[in-house]
């Protein structure tokens, strides 16, 4: 028993100890606190120009699909992805064998009929109806019968001539009248006829051209879709051919910005692919109404791009320099702490900090707007400030 007792009261003793060690350090700590050591910055209130800041995308100024406007089988191609291209080149022949035996039956088909009417050249035009050779025989045979008709007319009436003779030449007479008004319509008819293949030739002539295609601008190529042997039909599309000097970049600025972006504004952009360059654009087009989801306006502007070194769909950043002339109210960006989805600034008052919630609003380089929250002549802290909250004792250094 005794035994017991002594190792009992040497355990207790022990622990007694062992907590006194503990809590030693926490009086020292407590003992050993002072004021944080801070850097202080004033509120300063200036007159800054207002830029928008946002973000875009690159579009090429224009883009175009290039369809076959004609069935057959492709034999070249005459460029390939990312290949720049001159108006004019060309870009892919389909074989033109079937469109040039059409057109040779249909320009001898309208040289036959151009014979009917005594016309030389496709070009040439009927100026008067009478004077087409069908017509001309036909008012011929009508005028003879005419006389026949006449005399036999005499003759009878002078009882030389048989009535009989007198009826037979009246019936000719008519006979010829109607083959006369007959020929005339006829040749009318093969006047209108000579336009339709006339229409017709021109056609095929266009589908004989269209077996070469052509790059209608100057571009480069986004985009092939067609090669040699390949079989097309109309509106098949052959080639994406893109415009990109210069080139067009679309942001997204706030609905509350509207009164300040122009045309004729200048932007800086940037991007990630080029770290240390900056590209000048102009603001040449700005969208007339609201995104209502977004509470957007698009605005796009042109860069130059000589050396196609801007790509499309590549991502920027833009600054647009504008007229809006603001006095603001700016702090170093380093001195806003963000805790728990609020923004905090912390407030000098002798040697102690009152820390407050504010509005920011845009930057300036290294600078932030306040909006709300703080007042002009106001000392910020601008170090140590995850360490500050309401009521720290702080020492301001020089």
């Amino acid at each position: 028993m005794n035994l017991i007792f002594k190792a009992g009261a040497a355990f207790s003793l022990g622990l007694c100890m062992f907590a006194g060690c503990a809590r030693e350090p926490a009086v020292q700590a407590k003992q050993d606190s002072s004021p944080i050591s801070i850097k202080a910055t004033p509120v300063v209130a200036k007159q800054l120009q207002r830029d928008v800041e946002s973000v875009g995308t690159l579009f090429p100024y224009e883009e175009v699909t290039i369809s076959s406007e004609i069935d057959g089988r492709v034999v070249e191609v005459g460029a390939d992805l990312g290949d720049s291209v001159a108006k004019s080149h060309v870009l892919v022949r389909v074989s033109d064998e079937e469109q040039r035996y059409l057109l040779a039956q249909n320009e001898a088909q309208l040289r036959q009929s151009l014979e009917r009417l005594g016309l030389k050249d496709e070009k040439d035009r009927v100026s008067d109806i009478a004077s087409t050779p069908d017509v001309r025989r036909a008012q011929a045979d009508l005028t003879d019968a005419q006389q026949r008709f006449a005399r036999a007319r005499s003759l009878t009436e002078q009882s030389i001539g048989s009535r009989q003779d007198l009826d037979a030449a009246e019936a000719h007479f008519h006979a010829m009248q109607a083959t006369y008004d007959t020929t005339l319509n006829q040749t009318r008819n093969l006047v209108r006829e000579i336009e339709r293949i006339r229409a017709v030739v021109d056609l095929q002539r266009k589908k004989l051209r269209d077996t070469t295609i052509y790059a209608p601008e100057a571009g480069r190529v986004k985009e092939r879709l067609v090669n040699v042997g390949q079989y097309v039909r109309p509106n098949t599309p052959l080639f994406t051919l893109v415009k990109i000097d210069p080139i067009r970049l679309r942001i997204e600025a706030p609905e509350r910005m509207a009164p300040w972006v122009k045309t004729g504004q200048f932007a800086d952009v940037s991007l990630e692919a080029f770290p240390n360059r900056t590209f000048r654009g102009k603001i040449w087009r700005i969208s007339a109404s609201v995104e209502q989801s977004k509470r957007t306006f698009i605005v796009e502007a042109l860069i130059e791009n000589p050396y196609a070194l801007l790509k499309p769909g590549s991502y920027c950043k833009a600054r647009i320099h504008t007229d809006k002339l603001d006095t603001i109210r700016l702090i170093p960006t380093l001195s806003i702490n963000y805790v728990f989805g609020v923004k905090k600034v912390y407030v000098i008052h002798g040697d102690s900090i009152e820390a407050r919630e504010v509005k920011i609003g845009d930057r300036f380089g290294s600078d932030t707007e306040i909006v709300e929250g703080i007042k002009d002549g106001e000392k910020v802290a601008a170090t140590q400030v995850t360490r500050l909250d309401t009521g720290v004792k702080v020492k301001v250094e020089n």
